[in-house]
Order: C-alpha cells, then sequence, then structure tokens
C-alpha cells in the first residue's frame, strides 16, 4: 500500500468522481481526521453539518483500515434510513470506485436484530401463534381472514421469493402485529438447536457480515453485542458511530426492563402448556391490585407492598423456571423456548427492580392499551459506554449535532469521555458547506399563544393551515408528540377537504367582520392549485415508506414525531416547509430526566439548563436541519412556540438552529413560501429500496429496473455546487458589471426581504449599485431590518 495520505486523498477523489459529487474542504479535513485517530488509537468526535459527505469521509478510511489490518470496521447508525443509505447506496457506488485503486472491492454486509428478519422455521410452523386463531396454520389464513390474515399470506408469498428475509425490503409493509407472526426475538430463538438453523436468515448474514471489510448495523444491536458479550458482531478494533447525538438515548433504551400484568399473564399462559403457573398467575393478580393504585410517576424507593408483590412474581417465576428445564437439549423446541424466554424476562425484570440498584430509576406509566407499566432504567449511561464502548477499541462519532454551547464537553460527558479515568478523545467541527442565511428563513411565530396542555390551539390549527397553502403542500411537520401529530393531520385534512376558504370559514363563525385577508389568500391559493394538498402521518404505514411518498409527491404533507425529526432526508422541491409546533422539552414528569436534573442540581449545576434545556437544543437542531439537504435547497423553518422568543432560555436555544436568516414577520413567510412553490422544480427522483442478499444490496436498481448508465448522477441527496455565472458579465449597472451569480443572490435576498443595508453588506457594493438593479428588476425591497436572535 502507497502512503495513507496518498492512499486518502486518491481514493477520495476518486470516490467522489464516482459518485458524481464535489469534494468539501471539511470532508478533505474529516477523512485525514478519521485516519489519524485510527493511527493513533485516540477516539474522535466529529460534527459535520449537512452536505459535508460525512459518509465517504468515514467509510474510506474504515476501508482502508480494514484492508489494511484484515479486521472488519463497525458502522453503526441510529435510523434505518442511514443504514438503508448505507448498504443500498454509498458502499456500492463507494466499491465500485475505489475497487481499481485497491486491486478489489471492498466489501459490506448490514446485520440487525432477530426482530428485522423473517423466521423460516417459525413460519413452517416451528413455534406457537402470537395470537389465537393460529394466523400461520393454512386453514385459518385465506382470502377472507381480514386485514391481519392477508398481511400474513403476503408474507408467507413474500418468504419464498426473498434472499434477505429483511423487513425493509417487504413493500408495501406490514403491520406489527402481522410481522410478530413470522419472526422471533433473540431469546425466544432455539439459536444452533433450530432444525432451520443452516437456512436461517439471521445466521447466514451474520455468517456472511464475519468475511466483509464494513459490517453495517445499529446503536441498539451494537450496544447489545457490547454490554452482553454475545459476539453477534465479528471481531474488530474499529467503531464508527454515526448519528452519534442519539447513542446514549438508544442505549439506555435497550437496557430499559418493564414490567406489566398483562405481560406476566402472558408468560404464565405461555408456560402454561407446559408446565404448572397457577402461582406466576395469582402473583400477576396480586401485582395488578397494588400497582393499579398507584399514581403515575417516578418512585423515590420501592414501597413495601410493591416489594411484596414484585418478589412473589420473581418467586414464582423462578418455580416455573425449574419446571421449564427441558430433560435435553433435543426437546427444547420452539413451544418451550418461547414460554422459557417469558418467564426469564419476568424474573430477571423483578428481580431487577428489587435490587434497588444505585443509578437505577424506577417509576409508574399508565399506558391505555397495556394498563399499569412499571420501568426501570440507568440514570445514567456514561462509565457504562466508558468501559463497554470506548474500551478495547477505537471509537469515531458523527453527527451534525455534537457541539452544543461551543464546546463538546456536554455530549463528551454523557459518553463517559470525561472526569477522571477518561480515556483520550479529540473534538473536531468540520463546518457546512450551505450558505444558510441565503437559503432558508427561521420563522417563529412570536403572535401565537405560548403552548398549553389542553391540546392544540385553534390559532396554531390555522397558522399551519396558512403556511401549508402557501407552500402548496411541500411541509414536513414535526411534533412533539404523536398525539399532536395526528391530531394535526386529523384538522388538516379536514380544512383542505372542503372548499377554499370554507374550513377557515367555518372555525371563525361567530365573527362579525367577515372574511380576513389571510382567509381570502387561502382561499385564493387552494383555488389556484390543480391538486389537492394531501396529509400523511407517521404510523399510517412504514416511515421509510411515508417519507418516499412525500418526496415523490410535492403537494404532500407528511406529519409524525420523534424518529422524523432526524430521519428525513429529502432534499429538492418536495421539502420546502418544516412546522415545529414547540419546544421540544422533556415532559416535566419524565423519570429519567427529572432524576437527571435533580442530581446535576444537588451537584451545583443547573439541572433545567443541562438536561431539559440541552435535549430541546439538540432535537431544534436536527429538526431544523431536515430543511437544507443541497446546496440549492430554499425554505423556511416555522417554529409555532413563542416561547422561542419570550423565555429566558431563548437565546440558548436560538444558538442551537443552524444559522438561517431569522424573523418573526409571517406575511414576508407567507410571501416567500408561495414564491417557491410558484418557482419550484420537479421533485428529485426517489429511490426504492434495493433487493438484498444475506451479505449486502443484491440490486442496487430502482424498482423498475433501470440501466445503471441510465441512472440520474445525482441519486443520492448530496451538497451540490453553488451556481456558476454563465459569462463574466451580464450587464452593466450604475457602472458594476452584474454576474449572473450575483442577479441570484440579489433576487434570493430581496425574497427572503433583506434590507438595502443588509444586501450591500453580503453582496459588497454601494447602496446606489444595488437600488439600480432591484428597480431594473421591479423588485420591491423590504424595509424592516432584520432581526438577530
Amino acid at each position: 500500500m502507497p502512503s495513507k495520505v496518498h492512499d486518502l486523498d486518491a481514493l477520495l477523489d476518486t470516490a467522489v468522481q464516482g459518485i458524481g459529487g464535489v469534494q468539501r474542504p471539511g470532508q478533505v479535513e474529516m477523512v485525514h481526521a478519521v485516519a489519524d485517530a485510527i493511527a493513533k488509537h485516540e477516539h474522535l468526535l466529529v460534527q459535520a453539518g449537512t452536505g459535508t459527505g460525512k459518509s465517504l469521509a468515514y467509510l474510506i478510511p474504515a476501508v482502508v483500515h480494514a484492508f489494511t489490518t484484515g479486521r472488519p470496521t463497525v458502522v453503526a447508525t441510529a435510523t434505518l434510513t442511514l443504514q438503508a443509505q448505507i448498504v443500498d447506496f454509498d458502499m456500492p457506488r463507494l466499491a465500485r470506485a475505489i475497487a481499481p485503486i485497491l486491486g478489489r472491492q471492498p466489501t459490506y454486509a448490514l446485520v440487525k436484530g432477530r426482530r428485522n428478519y423473517l423466521c423460516k422455521h417459525k413460519i413452517s410452523g416451528g413455534f406457537p401463534a402470537e395470537d389465537e386463531g393460529s394466523l400461520l396454520s393454512l386453514g385459518a389464513v385465506d382470502s377472507d381472514a381480514s386485514w391481519l390474515g392477508a398481511e400474513v399470506v403476503r408474507l408467507r408469498s413474500w418468504a419464498g421469493q426473498t434472499q434477505s428475509g429483511d423487513r425493509d425490503e417487504l413493500l408495501p409493509g406490514v403491520s406489527e402485529r402481522a410481522w410478530r407472526q413470522v419472526s422471533v426475538a433473540a431469546h425466544e430463538c432455539l439459536g444452533q438447536k433450530c432444525p432451520m438453523v443452516t437456512e436461517c436468515f439471521v445466521e447466514q448474514a451474520r455468517a456472511g457480515a464475519k468475511d466483509v471489510d464494513v459490517v453495517v448495523t445499529n446503536h441498539a444491536f451494537m450496544a447489545i453485542d457490547s454490554f452482553e458479550g454475545r459476539q453477534m458482531l465479528p471481531e474488530h478494533d474499529l467503531l464508527i458511530v454515526d448519528e452519534g447525538h442519539e447513542l446514549v438515548d438508544r442505549v439506555t433504551s435497550t437496557i430499559t426492563d418493564e414490567l406489566t400484568v398483562p405481560m406476566i399473564a402472558g408468560a404464565a399462559k405461555r408456560a402454561g402448556r407446559l408446565a404448572p403457573t397457577d402461582q406466576v398467575t395469582d402473583a400477576s393478580e396480586f401485582l395488578a391490585a397494588i400497582v393499579d393504585e398507584m399514581p403515575e410517576g417516578r418512585l423515590n424507593g420501592i414501597p413495601d407492598s410493591l416489594s411484596l408483590a414484585l418478589a412473589r412474581v420473581r418467586d414464582s417465576a423462578r418455580a416455573v423456571q425449574t419446571e421449564l428445564k427441558p430433560a435435553s437439549p433435543e426437546d427444547n423446541d420452539g413451544a418451550r423456548q418461547v414460554a422459557r424466554a417469558a418467564i426469564d424476562e419476568i424474573f430477571e425484570n423483578a428481580e431487577r427492580m428489587l435490587e434497588e440498584r444505585e443509578l437505577d430509576v424506577a417509576w409508574v406509566s399508565k399506558d391505555p392499551r397495556r394498563g399499569s407499566v412499571l420501568k426501570v432504567a440507568p440514570m445514567s449511561v456514561a462509565m457504562l459506554m466508558r468501559d463497554k464502548i470506548f474500551g478495547e477499541r477505537t471509537v469515531v462519532m458523527t453527527s451534525a449535532t455534537l457541539e452544543l454551547g461551543g464546546t463538546f464537553d456536554a455530549v463528551a460527558g454523557t459518553l463517559g469521555l470525561r472526569g477522571e479515568g477518561a480515556p483520550t478523545w479529540r473534538g473536531l467541527d468540520v463546518g457546512s458547506p450551505f450558505d444558510y442565511p441565503r437559503q432558508a428563513m427561521a420563522y417563529v411565530a412570536k403572535h401565537l399563544p405560548a403552548p398549553g396542555r389542553d391540546g392544540m390551539a385553534t390559532e396554531t390549527l390555522d397558522e399551519i393551515e396558512e403556511l401549508v397553502r402557501a407552500a402548496g403542500g411541500r411541509t414536513l411537520g414535526l411534533f412533539s408528540s404523536m398525539r399532536a401529530a395526528v391530531a394535526a393531520t386529523e384538522a388538516m385534512r379536514e380544512r383542505f377537504g372542503k372548499a377554499p376558504g370554507e374550513a377557515k370559514a367555518a372555525n371563525t363563525a361567530g365573527d362579525r367582520d367577515g372574511s380576513s385577508d389571510g382567509d381570502e389568500r387561502a382561499g385564493s391559493d387552494a383555488g389556484n392549485d390543480t391538486e389537492r394538498i394531501e396529509f400523511i402521518c407517521q404510523g399510517e404505514d412504514q416511515t421509510s415508506t411515508l417519507v418516499r411518498q412525500f418526496a415523490r409527491e410535492p403537494r404532500t404533507c407528511l406529519f409524525g414525531t420523534l424518529s422524523l425529526w432526524q430521519g428525513v432526508d429529502v432534499p429538492g422541491s418536495s421539502c420546502q416547509l418544516v412546522i415545529i409546533d414547540r419546544i421540544p422539552f422533556p415532559r416535566p414528569d419524565d423519570p429519567l430526566s427529572s432524576a437527571r436534573a435533580q442530581a446535576i442540581a444537588r451537584m451545583g449545576g443547573n439541572g433545567f439548563m443541562a438536561v431539559s434545556a440541552t435535549h430541546a437544543a439538540l432535537r431544534l437542531a436536527q429538526g431544523a436541519g431536515r430543511l437544507v439537504r443541497r446546496s440549492d435547497d430554499r425554505g423556511v423553518v416555522a417554529i409555532l412556540d413563542s416561547r422561542m422568543m419570550t423565555a429566558r432560555y431563548a437565546g440558548f436555544l436560538q444558538k442551537s438552529l443552524p444559522p438561517f436568516w431569522p424573523t418573526i414577520d409571517r406575511e414576508m413567510v407567507l410571501a416567500a413560501l408561495r414564491r417557491l412553490d410558484e418557482t419550484a422544480a420537479e421533485p428529485l427522483p426517489v429511490h426504492e429500496p434495493a433487493l438484498r442478499g444475506v451479505a449486502g444490496v443484491v440490486d442496487a436498481v430502482p424498482m423498475g429496473g433501470e440501466d445503471e448508465d441510465d441512472r440520474p448522477a445525482d441519486d443520492r441527496p448530496v451538497a451540490g455546487d453553488p451556481p456558476v455565472a454563465g459569462s463574466a458579465r451580464t450587464a452593466v449597472t450604475q457602472g458594476h458589471a452584474w454576474t449572473t451569480e450575483q442577479d441570484t443572490e440579489l433576487r434570493e435576498g430581496v425574497e427572503l426581504g433583506l434590507t438595502l443595508d443588509e444586501l450591500a453588506d453580503h453582496l459588497e457594493l454601494e447602496d446606489d449599485v444595488i437600488m439600480a438593479r432591484v428597480k431594473l428588476f421591479g423588485l420591491e425591497l423590504s424595509d424592516s431590518p432584520k432581526m438577530a436572535f
């Protein structure tokens, strides 16, 4: 191999050319920083803004490391969307591009938890059915067997065709209830004792991953592999964590345990076919009598009555565990394994709650479907992550949002990288290639009432309607709760399903001064639309399917919650408005957040700023980042929470946003959205998921089968170059020769509402030169000064 510097530069240049992109300074800096961290065995935190091309920046050193050492690199992401992008698009194209330099194509594989794969043994009847009626039996499943039966029929048919068994390959998706009929959890699997182990999709995927250069997985799977020592991932000494801002929450979720009465009763029912379980049933009823009377919220210690109930659950489960042990390994069939897994889980969870570990936080929540839920989770995972994730390997962590308040210290502290005994690490911000003030506006609806607990105010729904009508659809709605997202979706469907202006007129019935100017505009805009604006909501299909529909259809709005705040990558004209309904604080009664805040306060810190405000700042940065994905994207982020301007913590939150051009001028925002809608280009091509085999992509051609040479060059969201002037001079006005690029910036600045002083400062020209060009174009300047966030 040539020297590393030469390798990296040559490989990056070849890879970028291979995908039809352009090198970014931040990308070049990141490639070398990652390689340097690997060489020094030093952990690295890299903040890389959208459009930097960070996937290539870490994949190239990852491949070089694998080729040099013969050991794979593991790449862990938080979202399925990014996993799919890496496996279906980034790695195939990177591998083809750099193969001539390396001498062979780099190899890669996707590895996920068992629940993500179809289980052949279960679909052949080797496990008891999840639902009554044995949906997997041929007699029970036919064309008239309801929607659930129909989905299972689809799954059975797909099972005979798929090469990977990967749920993400199934289009359209199926409900979670149907998927449970054909999959098993890790603790239910028979492992090497399964009669179909040689045909198992999971085993094939993991076996294939042992011989590849890059293994792609998710945060939770990587964490379980690290904490439990199951050897689910191949041995490796380099871990790259993308979407690193999510790692702490994903790890915490992975080691959160719970108990419910239906869960205990279900375990007793599963085991009841093989062992007496009356005592488990009695214990569940005793627990129900205790926990149903307890208020929702954090438990400051386990009360004596609850301790007694938990002890009965634990002891009764232990007795059944003994009964369920098979006489020999051959006797452990699917039914027995499922029963043992269910009993083991309630035993282990009850025992953990009774232990009252120092850092564990326990609480009661009330679920409309499952009733009272007892939960326990660690208040901090910092030391666990220091030991298990950062201990014996080099870790590179990257995200667009790792630096809060101008430093990496806050994030590093949650990862266990600060304090006595912390490993060596380095923080690096490689910036963003985008011109945020020129490309987007950050609008705060200061006139709206502050959000309350009684649902969304009518004024807020009116604001959403006005914004969506002005944008002509093209809207991603990010809501603080699923209830709010569903309510907004239903309200908009009702309003936009009526004749133009009718919905709002109905809401303002009783007003004596007639329709407002806003009503007339809304009606006029809607009347000019040749297509109705449609609304889709997270949960109505798999999120990836909904995002593709949103990207394909510009007159569509996608509303949703948590995963949409970070997992949506829709460049181009389909997303020109991002609505954020309220500041995304954690709930005030969230047990973990409140416990963390109290612990910080006891040490003399500011618990609210360290926990709640930091959480909100991170979410806001991620949500606002959905808007600008390329250098030619334009649009508005609208925050419908007046506290962003009035609260004492507003300045901290404002600084967390990308440096968009800020405003509270509603009419200017509506006018800008209408102009963007009128001039919008056609949506960018949307690619369907690639067909996958057990060790990676089989066919990266979009569904429909284009030839590779016919694919559009820009088939992945990457930041393109800024527009280049077609000639050196376009016209001379007031003695200045204007370029095409300057004319574009002038028009866009006027559209964004920049004042004369701001335009003069941005273009570095005299006021009279700008005014002459503005008059020549017939444009109208704003006379309101720019608001400083």
